[in-house]
């Protein structure tokens, strides 16, 4: 049974993360679609191993690899939606996401890794590319989270990379390597 992470991840955005190295605050939003790329590349590698091996969790409360590629694939896809949220409306309310309800209900475990594989690196370009397409003047544009949290472009394209990049870490011990 995973319990459910009630923490406020909101923090990455003001110091680096000592679990995974992800210096969030050092991280220039033109740097921001590469990462992602970069980021779908590696998971990418990592579902091309053992099913049996992705599947498996190394405790009952810990997703499995391919639990948290499902987890990310997700992440981008959420990512795609709010930012277009952000650029199309004025300060929009994002609707809440229950990460785990949606683990149990889309049976993350079950999935086929490789066409999560292709599914998460479709996410993550479609990201990439939109974030890409920002422009400057858009970067300062406004979205909250259903918890209060309120973002702006260039910080919610910050805040989401932390995720995939922690969520590699959390599957492999691979931490993540600043420039």
């Amino acid at each position: 049974m995973i319990t459910p992470d009630t923490k406020d991840w909101t923090w990455v955005l003001e110091r680096p993360c000592a679990e995974c190295g992800l210096d969030t605050p050092a991280v220039a939003f033109a740097e921001v679609p590469g990462l992602v790329r970069a980021n779908a590349a590696a998971w990418t590698e990592l579902l091309a191993g053992d099913r049996a091996a992705l599947a498996e969790r190394p405790a009952p409360e810990v997703w499995s690899g391919l639990e948290y590629a499902c987890h990310v694939r997700d992440v981008f896809r959420l990512g795609e939606v709010r930012l277009k949220l952000m650029l199309t409306e004025d300060a929009p309310l994002f609707a809440n996401w229950d990460q785990d309800e949606t683990a149990v209900a889309e049976r993350y475990g079950e999935q086929d890794p490789a066409a999560v594989a292709v599914e998460l690196a479709a996410a993550a370009e479609r990201f990439a590319d939109s974030l890409a397409g920002v422009t400057p003047a858009e970067q300062g544009r406004t979205g909250t989270r259903s918890d209060g949290a309120r973002f702006t472009v260039e910080s919610f394209a910050q805040y989401l990379l932390h995720d995939p990049v922690h969520h590699r870490f959390d599957a492999t011990g691979h931490q993540h390597q600043q420039n």
